[in-house]
């Protein structure tokens, strides 16, 4: 019968609902610094992006290495075991702070690679300031993620979501203060995205710490941590987690940031297109990664209380609805695939008028290829998420990155570079690795979960 799927629908909306408020966030505050700075020229619009590209990637391992806080509290939660979920937070906080460090690092480390990678030059002499700054706003954004993700375990998804809509506005401020100098504020271009996004990202650490801690039934979590006493048995719990985990965001992501370089090489107006193009499909993505948490949760819930027909049940109607709305963005991008790069670009610049033409032209185009998409990349995400919650790990990092990087990269390469189909071949490579990842996740769920049914009776 449908309806014992459809009837878990509105307690699945409720439960990822704020969680892809929060993931919106993340992407509204690329959204925000494309749209401010799209009007100060195309090459600026290029340079957030070449800089953003390598934050991307470390901000995927930060992000995705924090997912394996959440199932391990949400099976403390539905065993309550609340000494469980407080050690869990303890130690992903102390490894999320060292990663961000890490990751900051490795970026400083990077940064002449932009000089090798055939990128335009006014865009590395602008990007490299940038990227000083944003690399360094990744350690508040691990930490933030931390308690993210342990909020997010407890089923408390709205906090979070706070923390993000008041950091944002605090970047939209701080934006519009030191890009354009307004108030009598430095003028500081691009840099002054980079600084509005890294004092944003300590707001929401700060905030989000601080809900926790005044709530009565979550304080005890969040306070009195005795950091002397480190159990190595749960650090290598969450890193044997979180690392799959992170390396799965990576192949991903790695594949995504590989077309941002790609389309560079075919020239600033087409990276600038496949900018447009990246962050209006990252918005969709983040409602398909929203649901993802909340089969994660669900998913650990059922895994707790060892219920794994209902546990199968649940799954399967989150991906019902995951499939349904994403139908409906597939829609959307279609309508609206000429309307919404007018957005990002400033249409009345005579000056910039041929370059941002070509620029709506190639958007168009890759919007078209997005609308399908849509489909594969949702469906992907949330699957992986339900498999999160059954804390497999391993074999889905061997799939995304078969059906990334084998299946892909190739396509996105060849088509891209070597046919005249430029920056819409990068775009049908991307849509063929989702949709095999999407394929062979799925293929794994039944498999595991029929194995347990059985298995337990």
């Amino acid at each position: 019968m449908l309806t014992n799927y459809t009837k878990e629908f509105a307690y699945n909306l409720k439960l990822s609902f704020p969680v892809i408020l929060g993931l919106l966030g993340h992407t509204f505050v690329a959204f925000a610094d494309n749209i401010m700075v799209g009007q100060l020229g195309t090459a600026e619009l290029a340079a957030v992006s070449l800089g953003n590209s390598f934050v991307f990637i470390a901000m995927s391992l930060g992000i995705g290495f924090s997912t394996a806080i959440t199932p391990l509290v949400a099976e403390a939660d539905g065993a309550q075991d609340s000494a469980s979920g407080k050690s869990a937070l303890k130690h992903g906080l102390i490894l999320c702070t060292a990663l961000g460090v890490s990751l900051f690092g490795m970026i400083l480390w990077a940064k002449p690679l932009m000089y090798q990678m055939e990128q335009p030059e006014e865009v590395v002499a602008l990007a490299l300031p940038y990227l000083d700054l944003v690399a360094f706003s990744l350690v508040p954004l691990v930490i933030f993620q931390a308690f993210k993700q342990f909020s997010d375990g407890m089923s408390r998804t709205k906090y979070p979501m706070y923390a993000t809509v008041v950091g944002n506005i605090v970047n939209i401020v701080l934006n519009y203060l030191f890009i354009f100098g307004k108030f009598g504020a430095p003028a500081w271009g691009i840099v002054g995205a980079a600084v509005g996004t890294l004092v944003s990202r300590v707001v929401m650490v700060a905030l989000l710490w601080y809900l926790l801690a005044q709530n009565k039934s979550m304080n005890y979590y969040v306070l009195k941590f005795n950091w002397r006493i480190i159990e190595w048995s749960k650090l290598k719990k969450i890193v044997f987690l979180g690392f799959p985990s992170a390396m799965q965001m990576f192949f991903e992501v790695a594949l995504f940031t590989a077309a941002i370089w790609l389309s560079g090489v075919l020239g600033k107006n087409a990276q600038a297109a496949n900018q447009i193009a990246l962050n209006l499909s990252s918005m969709t993505f983040m409602v398909g990664m929203g649901l993802g948490v909340a089969a994660m949760i669900r998913v650990g819930n059922q895994k707790g209380l060892k219920d794994y027909i209902n546990l199968r049940r649940i799954a399967q109607s989150i991906f019902l609805l995951t499939l349904l709305l994403e139908i409906l963005f597939a829609a959307l991008f279609m309508l609206g695939r000429h309307l919404f790069p007018t957005i990002y670009l400033n249409v009345e610049d005579l000056k910039n008028a041929v370059d941002n033409a070509e620029v709506i032209s190639i958007a168009a185009q890759l919007l078209l290829v997005a609308a399908f998409f849509q489909i594969s990349d949702g469906l992907q995400v949330v699957v992986l998420g339900a498999l999160r919650g059954l804390q497999d790990v391993v074999v889905p990092t061997i799939i995304t990155a078969i059906a990334y990087w084998a299946i892909g990269f190739p396509l996105c390469f060849y088509l891209g570079l070597r046919t005249d189909l430029g920056s819409t071949g990068i775009w049908i490579g991307l849509l063929a690795g989702l949709t095999a990842s999407a394929g062979m996740l799925y293929l794994r769920f039944q498999y595991l979960t029929k194995k347990l049914i059985i298995n337990h009776h």
